[in-house]
């Protein structure tokens, strides 16, 4: 690397940092998952901010608390999307959902998520890592991709893009909503080895976000509903309950896709998921709403809602 490099020196990564680009899809047959970016919209978001393609690398970051050094000759131009919260360079205030630019020495702080799970920050020319199997993507199951980040990185930035930074003022941005997370299903191919009253309640009841909740796959507790009876939990947990009990052979998977253990809770696989799994499936969440278990907390509601 040259003295003059763009570059950033990590500080501070925050509890977990990932380079993610669009992933690698296409190779699942031979046992390799898509990963790529969780929240694929404002990856794309950020990198059009500053002139990138939107398939160029950039950072994911959890729950944001990022910090780092720019270094190099050159400016940087840079775009923080995804969960709101603050964005500071040599700690003043600078906008996220726009491109700011940025000279070398100066700190930028991405700092904690206000609302949502994860800030992504771009930087044109995009973070520049080897490929591995044609993408920049760490991949949390497998190990395949860049290793997060850690404090003392030095991330090369790439050659500027030949696009312009695009003359923007203003990007209106929808605010959160506090209510539950609707999200768009289909039916799963394995949704006949569930009772009518279990597939009823999928689609009618909030689900909650548990802690067990990653790149893989993000659990959901099952709402619990009320029972009079003496002797009786008062609040029992309401599990989906299954028509057939035989095994299944383990079968192909796809993101979105909405497994149910045997204890009757759901997990919706996320871009690190396995490409096989043995649990059936239930449903399978839209690829248009998939994104938005990108920004979701433990505690969060989710309602299913039939495509």
């Amino acid at each position: 690397m040259s003295a003059v490099a763009t570059r950033l020196r990590v500080v501070q990564p925050g509890p977990i940092a990932l380079i993610e680009d669009l992933g690698r899809p296409g190779l699942a047959a031979v046992g390799v998952g898509a990963s790529g970016a969780l929240d694929r919209g404002a990856l794309r978001l950020a990198n059009r901010l500053v002139g990138n393609d939107e398939s160029l690398a950039g950072l994911e970051l959890l729950f944001g608390g990022f910090e780092a050094r720019l270094e190099g000759a050159d400016a940087v131009w840079f775009a923080v999307t995804g969960a709101p919260g603050a964005v500071l360079l040599d700690g003043r205030p600078v906008d996220a959902f726009t491109a700011v630019r940025a000279e070398p020495g100066r700190t930028l702080t991405v700092g904690p998520a206000v609302t949502g799970a994860r800030r992504v920050l771009a930087v044109r020319g995009g973070i520049d890592v080897p490929a591995v199997l044609g993408s920049r993507s760490r991949d949390t199951l497998s190990g395949l991709g860049p290793a997060p980040v850690a404090a003392g990185d030095v991330l090369a930035i790439g050659p500027a893009p030949s696009a312009p930074v695009p003359a923007l003022d203003f990007l209106p941005v929808p605010a959160a909503d506090d209510g539950p997370a609707e999200v768009r299903a289909h039916r799963g191919p394995r949704a006949d080895w569930f009772t009518g009253a279990a597939l009823d309640a999928f689609f009618t009841v909030p689900w909650r976000v548990s802690a067990q909740a990653d790149r893989i796959g993000l659990r959901l507790d099952p709402p619990r509903i009320p029972a009079h009876a003496a002797g009786v939990d008062p609040h029992p947990a309401l599990l989906l309950e299954r028509a057939a009990t035989r095994e299944l052979p383990s079968e192909p998977m796809v993101a979105g896709s909405v497994q149910v253990s045997p204890d009757g809770r759901p997990t919706v696989l996320l871009a690190d998921h396995p490409v096989t799994g043995g649990y059936p499936v239930i449903a399978v969440v839209a690829d248009a709403d998939l994104d938005r278990f990108a920004q979701l907390r433990p505690g969060d509601a989710v309602l299913f809602r039939h495509a």
